[in-house]
């Protein structure tokens, strides 16, 4: 073989080696997008799922799962060990107080009467800081956080919506209102598990 014979069998084979790697190309829906990988608490995490939340045929967000790795089932995601994020495009003017309440309707719908009791003090806080925030614009951007040892963290726009609040308990149940037993949309609930 020759010294170009070389090289092209070379650059052949580094082509072959590239293409059969799996891409890391972005979801998009409703025209948000979702990148395949992010990273939080320096842990990479993958999105899960992805989808719109519709309600009465209106289109009101976009929202991305991410996790340390991908689960189809609810228990899988809930009980995973690690950071996790929720971040959420808004596709419509929404006032904090609609927001707040969708929030605390799916968390009460989702949990037992013990739960809430206990989450109770942590859920009023998180209210309090939401219904502060004002109105959820179309295009804001609200991202949901847990980071091990310190708690949820929510931000709206980077800027956080009040204190971290402590255990994975709480983000366990937040994340009840897409992937609970009663979630706030079933369809989005099979999206964000990775099932469509």
């Amino acid at each position: 073989m020759n010294r170009y014979q070389t090289t092209l069998a070379s650059l052949a084979l580094t082509l072959s080696y590239l293409c059969a790697m799996p891409a890391h190309a972005a979801r998009e829906v409703a025209g948000v997008r979702f990148d395949d990988q992010t990273n939080l608490a320096s842990q990479a995490l993958v999105l899960n799922g992805a989808g719109v939340r519709v309600k009465m045929i209106i289109k009101v967000y976009a929202v991305g799962l991410y996790v340390p790795h991908k689960e189809t089932a609810p228990a899988g995601v809930l009980n995973q060990s690690g950071p996790k994020s929720v971040r959420i495009v808004m596709l419509r003017n929404v006032s904090a107080e609609k927001l707040t309440d969708a929030l605390m309707e799916g968390i009460v719908e989702n949990v037992s009467p013990a739960d809430l009791r206990a989450l109770q003090p942590r859920l009023d806080e998180l209210e309090a800081a939401m219904r502060n925030a004002g109105e959820a614009v179309k295009g804001a951007q609200i991202q949901i956080d847990y980071l091990p040892g310190i708690g949820t963290r929510v931000t709206m726009g980077g800027k956080p919506l009040g204190k971290d609040i402590a255990g994975e308990d709480f983000y366990r149940a937040l994340l009840k209102i897409w992937l609970g037993e009663h979630p706030s949309d079933r369809n989005l609930k099979g999206d964000l598990l990775g099932q469509s």
